[in-house]
């Protein structure tokens, strides 16, 4: 049976297409709002940082670990790692090379880079530490907690 679509059926057609796929087009990033990519709270593998000679002495460098930040600094006693998240009220804190000190600027509080203790401020909890491993001159953190 040899069936010819008419011009006027084949605009209908294409009509019906393109409204389905702009539905889809809109709809898609509603829905993937709701539904997002489920983040570990701390990831089970170790993460790479990048190349030891990427953080000279008393610098810092933040890396992505599962749901929140890490930082890594280069101290004279080597790497550490800590959770960017202040203790007191997750905040985010920066490495201030000047103090040499992690700073949290929601309430001035400070820790220090060698064990992540408070120096001062209202918290009294020190910042969580990960482990740091250097293999082939690439600085991994995580896996094994400090």
């Amino acid at each position: 049976m040899d069936k010819n679509i008419t011009r006027r059926e084949f605009v209908k057609l294409l009509n019906r297409i393109l409204a389905v796929t702009g539905l889809a087009a809109l709809t898609a990033p509603i829905v993937a709002y709701f539904y997002p990519p489920k983040l570990e709270e701390e990831p089970s593998e170790p993460v790479l940082v990048g190349k030891v000679d990427e953080i000279p002495m008393n610098e810092s460098k933040a890396v992505g670990f599962g749901r929140y930040p890490a930082l890594v600094v280069n101290t004279p006693e080597g790497l550490r790692a800590y959770s960017a998240v202040c203790t007191h009220f997750a905040c985010l804190v920066k490495w201030d090379k000047d103090k040499q000190a992690f700073i949290c600027p929601c309430h001035d509080a400070a820790f220090d880079p060698i064990d992540g203790h408070v120096i001062h401020g209202p918290t009294s909890a020190p910042l969580k530490s990960y482990a740091v491993n250097v293999l082939n001159g690439e600085i991994y953190i995580g896996g094994n907690q400090q």
